[in-house]
């Protein structure tokens, strides 16, 4: 991933027509098509003069011609960690369908390796035809609508598997019947309360009080009675819901991306097709994905000139996580360079004026509709109790404490808070400068509000593999290098794999990680190279010379429809 402006991939000399509204607005201007190939097509079935059905052919257009090959890879992919999800995955406490049936041993013993096993495949031919995927995008060969049709079809079956990689969604439950009990969840834990939520809660937040704003509180709540007793249920009703973020950010995406001089279908190769995306937000069901989706529609409509509505969905994204806060000073200033005054100074104070009415106004009717208040704020502290290396300052604090406990044995804690009043001060250093960068406002404005929330996730006292995701809600939207693509690959595959799939971290295995660090490099070599696993499959992307020159795509036509 990046977080500094690059040369961008260029977009394919021919784009596919596209029957979406949202992607083809993205898509640079061009004389309009006078008959669409599927428009054409009667109602009743007709062949060809060599005895083929055109239907198949006119279906598959009107989703983008997705390539057959990643598409069926990933879905089988997918289906894979579905069935090994059941046995290691995020596996129920008492499964009302598993336990004590005839198939009860997927949960135990050599079932459980089995189940385990078919993950991690499952993981790896994700990998690949997320790679096999992208250099058709580099290549030319496929186009927005393309990707975003691939993607979905990967996803689907993750919208009904156990949580795979983590068990968080089980604390979203949780705290959201708390409230229903008569519980605040800004007081107490899950612990309070007995019942099928709490006992399928991780044991390390049996007793931490939400550390969530009060609009995920609300939406949490209305998950968890509608779902009653049945946690199945509320799992996927709770994916289900988190998913809305997902609409909101693939509707925003392709203008968005137009407007921050990216490219639509590398963007949603990006942020979409992602494995963090198909196996962690969404097979793990994570509240980033809402953050997500609420910092893209409101940067969106900053852009657009709504810098009202603009600042209402970022206090909404805020109110799901504190974190998105940190795009709030980024917005006002592109509402600054909108308004009216004799000096740029008098503009942004103005805008700072009206955002922190905006906000206040906002978050209060929030709160008062969730029935909460601000007894959350004690609770963001929750996650500091994490210790782990993802988190810079942690990693350096306990790298530090490593090397002098070589010579004198002492504790290690006092390293770690050294270290992470360190990174706080640099966080702030980073957040200033940028702000102070995008004082003009406009697209360059979200660019660098991405950069800072890339920074505060890997800068916070406790860093998990998704929380990388509120940065690229701005970033995926960037100009890419062949560089920085290589790096995604190889730092996204990385954050799924950090973590076990029953959701305990591997943070500290490190043969484990070594293996699979070498896995994650190759399959960021495999993007701008023959692909090794399958050569002579697939034409790789023309190399320029020069290794910061931008990803070509010469001799590469567009997939036929």
């Amino acid at each position: 991933m990046t977080a500094q402006p690059s040369t961008p991939v260029p977009r394919p000399a021919a784009p596919e027509p596209t029957t979406s509204e949202a992607v083809s607005s993205a898509q640079p201007t061009a004389e309009p098509a006078t008959v669409r190939p599927a428009a054409t097509l009667p109602e009743t079935s007709q062949t060809t003069p060599d005895g083929h059905d055109p239907a198949p052919a006119a279906r598959r257009s009107r989703f983008g011609n997705p390539p057959r090959g990643p598409l069926l890879l990933g879905l089988g992919a997918s289906l894979l960690m579905l069935v090994g999800g059941f046995g290691a995955g995020g596996t129920l406490i008492r499964d009302p369908w598993l336990t004590n049936s005839p198939v009860g041993f997927w949960r135990y013993g050599h079932g459980s390796e089995i189940a385990t096993a078919l993950v991690y495949i499952g993981v790896v031919l994700l990998a690949w035809a997320w790679i096999r995927l992208g250099r058709d995008v580099l290549a030319g060969r496929v186009g927005g609508r393309a990707v975003l049709s691939t993607a979905v079809v990967w996803l689907i079956p993750m919208l009904v598997t156990p949580p795979l990689f983590t068990r968080d969604v089980f604390s979203y439950l949780a705290q959201g019947a708390l409230p229903l009990h008569g519980f605040d969840p800004y007081a107490v834990g899950p612990d309070v309360m007995p019942g099928v939520f709490t006992d399928n809660v991780h044991f390390f937040w049996q007793d931490t009080p939400a550390p969530y704003g009060p609009l995920f509180i609300l939406l949490a709540k209305g998950t968890a009675a509608l779902a009653g007793n049945n946690i199945i249920l509320g799992v996927i009703l709770m994916r289900l819901m988190l998913c809305l973020g997902l609409v909101m950010l693939v509707w925003a995406l392709p203008e968005l991306t137009r407007r921050m001089g990216g490219s639509v279908p590398v963007a949603l190769w990006v942020a979409v097709a992602n494995p963090l995306m198909i196996i962690h937000m969404v097979g793990g069901g994570h509240n980033d994905l809402l953050v997500m989706g609420l910092l893209a529609v409101g940067g969106l409509f900053a852009l657009r000139g709504k810098c009202l509505l603009a600042i209402v969905i970022v206090s909404a994204a805020m109110a799901v996580k504190a974190s998105a806060a940190v795009a709030l000073p980024f917005v006002v200033l592109i509402w600054a360079m909108q308004m009216p005054g004799p000096t740029r100074t008098v503009r942004i104070v103005k805008a700072i004026g009206a955002g922190l009415g905006v906000f206040v106004v906002t978050f209060g009717l929030i709160s008062v509709a969730a029935g909460v208040g601000l007894g959350w704020l004690p609770a963001l502290s929750a996650p500091s109790m994490i210790v782990n290396w993802l988190s810079w300052p942690t990693g350096a604090g306990e790298l530090v404490h490593w090397v002098i406990n070589l010579v004198f044995t002492v504790p290690k804690q006092p390293f770690i808070n050294v270290a992470r009043i360190v990174g706080a001060a640099l966080l702030v250093w980073i957040a200033v400068k940028q702000w102070l960068a995008a004082r003009d406002g406009g697209p360059d404005a979200l660019r660098r509000a991405g950069i800072v929330l890339l920074a505060v996730a890997v800068l916070s006292p406790a860093t998990l593999p998704w929380y990388l995701s509120w940065g690229i809600a701005f970033l995926a939207m960037a100009p890419w290098s062949r560089k920085h693509l290589s790096w995604l690959v190889a730092g996204s595959l990385w954050l799924v794999i950090v973590y076990y799939p029953n959701g305990e971290d591997a943070l500290y295995n490190w043969g484990y990680l070594a293996v699979c660090a070498l896995g994650c490099l190759l399959a960021a070599w495999s993007l701008h190279r023959p692909d090794p696993l399958g050569p002579g499959r697939h034409s790789p992307v023309a190399l320029s010379e020069k290794p910061g020159d931008p990803v070509t795509a010469t001799g590469a036509g567009q997939r036929p429809s």
